[in-house]
């Protein structure tokens, strides 16, 4: 009997695992009857696969509610004119690879989209390209979804007048990887997002942020690129973030960061490079995090650290060729220092053990004064500058004089 048993249920497992050998192929064309992407959707069964030939494709908003597959052959365009959203996904298990997207109209009751997946799991959009989409792939309220190999451009002109070129809204379980943004007014956005991984993307020349994320616990973010945006990557609300080996290039601006801390907690930011940006990391009311193993190169400051925040650990990394290495507004420090390289470090190391015997204080007099008049640092190079900064490093007056690292690296770390 229960070997009988044990077969029935083989059986039905075969049966179940073998459903999609049965799905069909619909070929749309538009020189053949098959002519229209809704048309064939609505003959479609669940897991069909809806092969599209090249061609131009206007058909307002396509609906999509059952598992499908939507491919492109020799990358057919889908347009919105302008006015409509190009393609709502309302299923589970929709794939779309090799579409062109374009012109998905501006809407800011609706937040229009090139593709929008809402309330869905286990959806995939692959190898497309999105132009000039107001939104480009937008994702509310699902799971287990995955954005790959995307190339997504816009020519936003104003914040208000854009959208973003991945948005993500109360989500979980999403892999966003290898896709170009720019021109948007975020690269990639996160609000209320659980356990996203977001891996080798390059976001440039956006709006606003390169990659913009709030209240999204347990991301992490990997190997991606962020240059020439309004501010690299802008982290709020935030706790248990790994942030690592990932390129800050090239932001610049009067409010601009590589990166901007707000309200971050017991989070990793390792094995990153900071490298001609205004700022390199902006720090305000974080708390427990790591900061390690990263390169600050040629930044106007590399490290801004506010006073509320406290029982961070800033562990070997790099300060080289930094206008300010690190500027701070207390005269208190809760933070810790410890076995960083600096290039403007001038101690000795008597016994040749690799570390400096004379401690060494990152935050410069002159750093706190540029910071307060702003026109002061057209004497940055001066020799009155040089003999201030000497004078407050052995009679600490307003700097932090606990903030030091004892152990500065004569050599390079990263």
């Amino acid at each position: 009997m229960l070997l009988f048993s044990y077969k029935i249920f083989t059986i039905i497992l075969f049966i179940l695992c073998s459903a999609n050998s049965f799905a069909d192929k619909l070929i749309v064309d538009k020189r053949h009857s098959l002519n229209s992407i809704k048309k064939a959707i609505a003959l479609a069964k669940p897991h069909d696969e809806i092969i599209i030939n090249k061609g131009f494709y206007t058909e307002e908003n396509i609906i999509i509610n059952i598992p499908l597959r939507l491919t492109g052959k020799d990358e057919p365009v889908l347009d919105g004119e302008g006015k409509f959203e190009i393609i709502t996904i309302n299923s589970d298990s929709v794939y779309i690879s090799g579409i062109i997207f374009k012109n998905a109209g501006v809407s800011y009751l609706k937040e229009n989209s090139a593709i929008r997946l809402e309330n869905v799991r286990d959806c995939a959009i692959t190898d497309c390209k999105f132009f000039n989409n107001f939104f480009g792939i937008y994702i509310a309220a699902s799971k287990k979804c995955l954005i790959q190999n995307n190339y997504i451009q816009s020519r936003g002109k104003t914040e208000t007048s854009s959208g973003n070129g991945i948005h993500l809204w109360n989500c979980s379980n999403i892999t966003i990887k290898n896709n170009n943004i720019i021109g948007h007014r975020d690269g990639i956005y996160l609000e209320f997002v659980k356990d996203a991984l977001i891996e080798k993307n390059y976001s440039k020349k956006n709006l606003r942020y390169g990659l913009h994320f709030m209240f999204s616990d347990g991301c992490t973010y990997s190997q991606n690129k962020f240059e020439n945006n309004g501010a690299g990557v802008a982290v709020m609300y935030t706790k248990n973030v790994e942030m690592i080996n990932n390129y800050f290039y090239d932001n610049w601006g009067p409010a601009s960061y590589g990166l901007l801390l707000k309200d971050i907690s017991e989070s990793r930011i390792e094995k990153n490079s900071f490298i001609k940006n205004t700022t390199g990391i902006y720090l305000e009311g974080c708390s427990k995090s790591i900061i390690e193993h990263n390169v600050f190169e040629k930044n106007g400051w590399a490290i801004k650290l506010m006073a509320n925040s406290m029982n961070n650990t800033f562990l070997k990394n790099d300060f080289i060729s930094n206008t300010f290495d690190l500027s701070t507004n207390s005269r208190q420090n809760f933070n810790s220092f410890d076995g960083n390289y600096y290039s403007k470090y001038t101690g000795y190391d008597l016994d040749k053990n690799g570390i400096g015997d004379v401690s060494y204080r990152p935050v410069k007099l002159f750093s706190i004064l540029a910071e307060q008049q702003k026109p002061s640092l057209i004497l940055l190079n001066s020799l009155f500058i040089e003999l201030l900064d000497i004078a407050e490093s052995v009679f600490p007056s307003l700097t932090p004089e606990t903030l030091v690292d004892n152990r500065p690296s004569l050599r390079r770390i990263n």
